[in-house]
């Protein structure tokens, strides 16, 4: 069995690092192919590979797999571990991924993902308070109902992987999640997210409108990305 990942920067692209992470942190090998965000629509060119023209997309011999939750259950039809075992935090764990998969607008538009800068947001809209709420009731019911140290107990499944992105946008934006600041801390320190990391900061290039993107978000304090 061989696969092939298909996902854009490391720096922006949230949708990609989902099935990536899920697939290092479960160690499911696979060929890590990067096209990267070269234009504001990269539509025709990632059509090449994806009926969508979006990222990430899987290729698992003849067939192509489109989406970060479509890749997900094609995972766990064919791997353990993609969800929890335990039926309470099984349900849990699904629940919150189409949730996170289907929602938290506010949260994506108003707080781009951008791994490399630090950011002091504008002040922030009442869809926006009201997603961080809901974010940090999320990471603060699975901790306490489950034990941690990941959403759904004590092993990192596709809960993990998919508010994987939220992580870096707490960090990125200073967001308050309470005693959900454990599992951000266990996310970001995870040697599969230490690694996308690494990779975000060493990307030189910028696209021009994942830039203005993030100039709209806030002021940046920090900026640790090469060049």
């Amino acid at each position: 069995m061989t696969y092939t990942l298909i996902t854009a920067n490391r720096n922006y692209s949230s949708w990609s690092l989902r099935p990536w992470l899920l697939m290092k942190a479960l160690n499911i090998a696979f060929t890590d192919r990067l096209e990267p965000f070269t234009k504001p629509v990269n539509y025709d060119e990632f059509r090449a590979f994806s009926p969508t023209g979006q990222v990430p997309a899987l290729i698992d011999g003849e067939a192509t797999i489109w989406d970060s939750l479509g890749i997900t259950l094609y995972l766990a039809d064919r791997h353990e571990g993609v969800w929890p075992t335990d039926p309470a935090a099984r349900a849990f764990a699904q629940c919150v991924v189409a949730e996170m998969h289907g929602g938290f607008s506010a949260l994506r538009n108003d707080c781009t993902m951008n791994v490399g800068v630090r950011v002091k947001p504008r002040p922030l809209r009442d869809a926006l308070v009201r997603d961080v709420a809901r974010i940090r009731e999320i990471f603060e019911t699975g901790l306490a109902r489950f034990g941690g140290p990941w959403l759904a107990g004590d092993s990192f499944t596709a809960a993990d992987a998919f508010y994987a992105p939220v992580a870096y946008r707490v960090r990125t934006y200073g967001l308050d999640v309470g005693k959900g600041q454990a599992w951000v801390d266990a996310v970001l320190a995870h040697p599969a997210a230490l690694e996308w990391e690494a990779a975000a900061l060493a990307e030189s290039w910028r696209e021009e409108s994942h830039e203005a993107d993030l100039a709209a978000c806030g002021e940046i304090i920090a900026d640790y990305r090469v060049g």
